[in-house]
């Protein structure tokens, strides 16, 4: 069921609709909790967990179907409705006739349902294996019931009629005909319907993704990023860490000239009354530090990923880089990134520090921090946070925030959330961003290539 179940996503997405990897995650998780035998449950379930938008509801409705029909209703037999008397004189009207009604009222009459190759054959003929968009379905199943023979059936049924009445079938035996019929043709519709469906649904869920516009993509915010995105995304960061690695080069070997050491310079020279003067110069570091501290939380974790990957992307334009994660508890996770690549090193730290529930913990994450890696940061250390600021309520420790910042060289937020966000329900930002150098707004990665690039500028 979760491959149907992603499948289905796949399909949502084709049609149009935003579907985040947490959002997917979300809906795989509670088809495991609620299970499948309620249809109406499973269908709220996956509609509350997938469905962001009201205009969306439609298309979801249109295409669950499509994914988890049942295959339409079964065929009623002859023997359920017709006494053995009018089914003995329904199967001598068929020999009588035969080679003059079609396989179908033969299939109809008989309650026999048409075979998987039958319904393949009138499918492919209708055109329903070149179908892409949902709102095919009502015509293609229009088709392909014409090619089965449905539409001819009228005149034969006079005929069959006739001869039921030629052997002495009363009108009411005849009515009983009619409506097994009738009753198995709605089921024979049904089923095209939702064979076609499946069609569509099948090649919604394997259709490529077009190429998406690269300018458009730096813009889409990460929690909107459905799993194509999320990758395509994945291999802009690399063209993304070019340009700024270029960038902070250049500043690098612009702001390489000598500068005066005046108090070394007279220092050196009294020897001499100060003449001739031997000039000394600063050796300066212009490589900056960073301590990045990571809230890698459910709602943060896309935002992290995209983070922790710009940030070991630019390493040989920083001294030194040490990253830290937290959601309950804080812990350092550098090493991961240097015994692995970005792609096997990210998974593990998310793995490392499962998410949970309304379980961020800042605070206790500013305690674990000044207890065990306070040698991380000295005055040359620019720290960078990178969370959204929600606290669940817990003690915000803007104690320890305020001797982070009189130890470091200086202290930068990068929040996904707006401004007018900051002190909503749990959110401590207003609190802490008058303790920062400068908080910058990173919902989507041209935000975020942005704010890192200012973190070269002022070294």
């Amino acid at each position: 069921m979760d491959d149907r179940v992603v499948q289905f996503i796949a399909g949502l997405r084709a049609a149009g609709l935003r579907v985040s990897l947490a959002e997917s995650q979300d809906a795989l998780r509670a088809v495991e909790h609620l299970g499948v035998q309620d249809r109406a449950q499973f269908h709220a379930a996956l509609r509350t967990t997938l469905v962001k938008e009201r205009p969306d509801q439609p298309i979801f409705d249109r295409l669950f179907p499509m994914y988890f029909g049942s295959g339409g209703p079964p065929f009623i037999p002859a023997a359920e409705t017709l006494s053995p008397e009018d089914r003995a004189k329904l199967e001598a009207a068929l020999r009588a006739l035969a080679g003059e009604l079609s396989k179908l009222l033969e299939m109809l009459a008989q309650g026999r349902q048409p075979s998987h190759e039958d319904m393949e054959q009138a499918a492919r003929a209708a055109g329903a294996d070149q179908a892409r968009r949902p709102d095919q379905q009502r015509w293609l199943t229009r088709e392909m019931l014409r090619r089965l023979g449905l539409e001819a059936l009228a005149e034969q049924i006079e005929k069959l009629l006739a001869e039921l009445a030629r052997l002495g079938m009363t009108p009411e035996g005849q009515q009983a005909v009619l409506d097994l019929l009738a009753a198995n043709r709605d089921a024979l519709a049904e089923q095209a319907s939702q064979f076609v469906g499946q069609s569509i649904a099948r090649r919604l869920s394997e259709r490529l993704p077009e190429r998406l516009d690269e300018a458009d993509l730096l813009q889409r915010p990460f929690t909107d990023l459905n799993q194509a995105e999320a990758q395509e995304l994945r291999r802009l960061v690399g063209r993304l860490a070019a340009r700024l690695r270029t960038r902070a080069a250049l500043r690098l070997r612009k702001g390489d000239g000598k500068t005066l050491d005046a108090k070394t310079t007279l220092r050196a020279n009294l020897r001499t009354g100060g003449v001739p003067f031997h000039l000394h110069f600063k050796r300066r570091h212009l490589k900056p530090k960073f301590a990045l501290i990571c809230d890698i939380s459910t709602s943060m974790r896309p935002v992290a990923e995209f983070m922790l990957r710009l940030m070991y992307a630019l390493q040989d334009q920083v001294t030194r880089a040490r990253s830290f994660a937290f959601n309950d508890h804080l812990e350092e996770v550098s090493d991961e990134f240097v015994s692995a690549r970005p792609d096997e090193a990210i998974p593990r730290v998310l793995h490392r520090i499962p998410p949970g529930h309304y379980s961020t913990d800042l605070g206790h994450g500013l305690a674990n921090f000044c207890a065990q890696y306070l040698d991380a940061v000295d005055h040359r250390t620019t720290i960078i946070f990178l969370g959204d600021g929600r606290n669940n309520f817990n003690d915000p420790r803007l104690d320890l925030f305020a001797l982070l910042r009189r130890r470091a060289r200086r202290i930068v937020w990068f929040n996904p959330e707006a401004q007018y966000q900051w002190g909503a329900g749990d959110s401590d930002m207003a609190l802490y961003a008058p303790l920062c150098a400068a908080v910058h707004q990173v919902s989507n990665l041209a935000e975020l290539g942005e704010a890192v690039d200012k973190l070269f500028i002022h070294r």
